[in-house]
């Protein structure tokens, strides 16, 4: 069982977007004023190809999908919300906040999958929570310590318990359970989902601790961590807003490790948050300023992990 994979599948955007469906509850979506959507689209594309450059340079498998006309699916550059991949052969479907969302889930990009020499045995699909409004966004609620076998979740309008619960049970995962909060405009509310404001990787974690409000919650989460041997490098509720927690961590060539991020993400560590990262793994960092502003995600949610077994 690997904590990291070298092998990501990326979702090429055509429509990209500010999606006014997630608005409601990302409250890191901003409108660019003034530009185009033309403009906001090809600066996407532009951002989207440069990192998945920087990504293949150091050794990653990145498996590209274009995104479809079929239908209005401006999200569709963070494939990590309605998909995830295991090493058993099994891949879990999940139900989406949004219904524009909904449209991401394409079986053809399980084709292509195959196609690239990877085995799917299983498939448990958790979409129909969606007829009840319960929704579990995939790798963007749930944070997956796949060695040691906890699942971190932040409750949010997009991760329901139950559902997160019955992720765990299908899975064989252990639940910790938690809520995490930013302020906006002067009142807390819920971050819409985990992998904002904390990050797994093999032998640290990034987290903004000051979201967890509820100490005893603070602390469960933190005793879960250091059970596991994870350094804890905690990150401010600022530089949760400039992406910092979004970030994943991968293996290059040679099975280097790598902790990938946004530059807008790398600009606001401090030294000293770099000197502890850069002591388990490099940094690589790409810009996405319009992917950040227009959708609310960054790196981390762009790539959806392949864990597959290989033919």
């Amino acid at each position: 069982m690997q904590h990291t994979t070298n092998t990501i599948l990326m979702i090429r955007p055509i429509n990209f977007r500010m999606n006014e469906q997630t608005a409601v509850n990302n409250y890191y979506q901003t409108a660019m004023e003034g530009v185009l959507p033309e403009t906001v689209n090809v600066r996407a594309q532009q951002e989207f190809d440069a990192f998945v450059e920087k990504l293949r340079a150091i050794g990653l498998r990145v498996i590209v999908v274009s995104d479809t006309d079929e239908s209005d699916t401006p999200d569709s550059i963070f494939p990590n919300n309605w998909i995830s991949f295991h090493e058993n052969g099994t891949v879990g479907l999940y139900p989406m906040f949004a219904e524009n969302r909904r449209f991401e889930r394409r079986e053809d990009i399980l084709d292509t999958l195959e196609k690239e020499g990877f085995v799917i045995n299983d498939i448990i699909d958790f979409t129909s929570a969606e007829d009840e409004d319960l929704f579990l966004e995939g790798t963007g609620s749930l944070l997956l310590d796949r060695v040691n076998g906890k699942a971190y979740c932040a409750l949010s309008p997009r991760a329901d318990e139950d559902l997160f619960i019955e992720f765990c049970e299908d899975f064989d995962y252990f639940p910790v359970v938690f809520t995490a909060n930013q302020t906006v405009e002067g009142k807390r509310k819920p971050i819409y989902h985990t992998n904002v404001m904390m990050c797994l990787a093999e032998n640290f974690a990034v987290i903004c601790l000051e979201s967890i409000d509820d100490k005893k919650e603070r602390k469960l989460v933190l005793q879960h961590l250091k059970e596991t041997g994870k350094e804890v490098i905690a990150i401010t509720e600022s530089q949760v807003h400039h992406f910092a927690g979004n970030m994943l961590q991968v293996r290059g060539t040679n099975n280097e490790l790598f902790l990938v991020m946004s530059s807008s993400a790398y600009k606001s560590l401090t030294q000293s948050q770099i000197s502890k990262i850069t002591k388990h793994c490099k940094i690589i960092h790409s810009s996405l300023d319009t992917i950040e502003a227009c959708g609310g995600g960054s790196a981390r949610c762009m790539m959806a992990e392949v864990f597959l077994p290989q033919a």
